[in-house]
Order: C-alpha cells, then structure tokens, then sequence
C-alpha cells in the first residue's frame, strides 16, 4: 500500500545548472506545487531568509501542500561553513545557522536535510579523528533540533562530491557506533546510482531508519527519461512501510515547471 508522499525542490534563486524546479516566491511555488498535482515543496533557501509564516502556513493550508523538508546546502555553499571543519569557530558558526534553520522549520513543520553542510575529511586528514569530532557536533545538532520536534535528515551523498557517508551502510554504521539519536538516513537515487551496489537493498537496509527520498535520473534529470530502475526502488520504499516524502530534485532542463510535470506524471504512472 502506497504510503508515501510527492514533493519536488524549490528555492528562492537557482541557475539552470542547479538540481531545482520551482524558483521563486515560496507562496507561489506552493501554488504551482498545488497545481501539478504535489504533496509538499522542499525549501532550499539560507538559514537567514526573512520568511512571512503566518502566510507561508495560510498558503499551505489553502493548498494542502506540506513543506516536505528545508535543505541546509547554501549555509556550506554560500556561508562557507561545516560540521566536520578541523576549526572549532567554523563548526561553531555552522551549527550556529543550523539552529536557525531548525526555528525555520520548526515554524514550518518540516525537517532539516544534512547534505554538503557535513563537509570534507582532508586528503591528508585522520579520519578517526574527524568523525569521531563530527560525531559529536552532529549529536549536537540532532538534539538541539529534537527539542523543537524537528527531524534530522543526513543524505547519502556520492564519492564525487563528498568523502564521507557515500553509501546507506556507512552512514547508519556511523549512527550506530555513535549512538546518534533523532538522525535518520536521505537516500538518492541519483547518488546511490554512483555508490550503491544494489539500489533496492539500500532502501531495505535503512527500513525504518529512512526519514527522506530524493529522485533524479542516472543523468539527474527528471525520472523517466533515464536508465534508473524506479519501480523497484518504488516497490521497496512500499516493501519497508515508508510513509515520508519522494522528493524530485532533478536538473530543470529549458523549463522548471514543465519538468516537474513530466516528473509527477511519470512518478504516478510507477502506481
């Protein structure tokens, strides 16, 4: 029994080079969502965004649309921080603006996305020593943000882009070991196409660990006009109960908005 949920990514500013496919006004992308036929939109925006709530909550509630989850990339990749920065002060700041974002979605009622803003071991680094320093700003975060109801969700990015928690398994061997709590895995499809030797034992190793799904093709572009296998990613995200959101986070092609169509259309044809 389908369970899950369909969202798609959206933010305030984009390039065409940029997994989004709304951009603009959240108001209005809540309404575009709305209209192609969405559950919820995923907020990529900084932790400082100047946000109209009362408003924000007015739209989602007129357009039974949730806002599936709030992504932290642009505290790395504008605000130059990380958690897992040698630099005490730059893991201060980076938790620091997670705890901004964590009021945004506490506002929101969502859950925050852990990508990029994790960092980078050194090419020269120790890396007991960086996750073991990790594992404990991480539990930082992760508890500050379960005093506010809101989830943490740590995304299994591929080795190209990042040099740690590259598969499903490495990330919950870390988890465990650390006994890391609120913290729950991101899995992608575009990604786990890279590193995952087997995409549909990813899902069914996370089970109920998997708080989030991302879907794009093997060439990030929208689902359906590659070679991924989502119909059994789909079976498996049924097989283990999954109830969270299927979120689209795909190059935009010429058109955001006709490719989140194309992407909707073909995500329900999976059934």
């Amino acid at each position: 029994m389908k369970n899950y949920k369909l969202s798609l990514s959206s933010s305030d500013f984009a390039t065409q080079k940029m997994p989004i496919l709304l951009v603009g006004d959240i108001i209005e992308n809540i309404k575009k969502a709305s209209g192609l036929g969405y559950d919820g939109l995923e907020i990529h925006t900084r932790e400082t965004a100047d946000l109209d709530y009362p408003a924000i909550r007015d739209a989602m509630a007129a357009y039974g649309i949730g806002i599936s989850a709030i992504a932290t990339g642009k505290l790395c990749t504008l605000g130059k921080v990380d958690l897992i920065d040698a630099r005490p002060y730059i893991r201060a700041a980076a938790i620091e603006g997670l705890r901004g974002y964590t009021a945004m979605a506490s506002e929101l009622g969502t859950d925050l996305v852990l990508g990029w803003v994790r960092g980078n071991i050194p090419p020269d680094g120790n890396d007991e020593y960086y996750l073991r320093e990790f594992a404990g700003t991480l539990k930082t975060v992760c508890d500050f943000a379960a005093g506010f109801g809101v989830r943490i969700f740590l995304e299994v990015v591929n080795r190209y882009e990042t040099n740690v928690f590259t598969t499903c398994k490495e990330t919950i061997d870390f988890l465990e070991r650390h006994q890391i709590s609120n913290c729950f895995i991101h899995l992608d499809s575009y990604h786990m196409n890279i590193d995952e030797p087997d995409s549909v034992e990813a899902i069914r190793l996370a089970g109920q660990r998997l708080g989030y799904f991302h879907v794009a093709e093997n060439t990030r572009r929208y689902p359906g006009s590659g070679a991924i296998d989502f119909k059994s990613q789909i079976d498996a995200l049924v097989e283990i109960g999954f109830s969270g959101y299927v979120s689209v986070e795909c190059f935009p092609d010429d058109d955001g908005y006709e490719t989140a169509k194309k992407s909707i259309e073909y995500m329900k044809s999976l059934g």
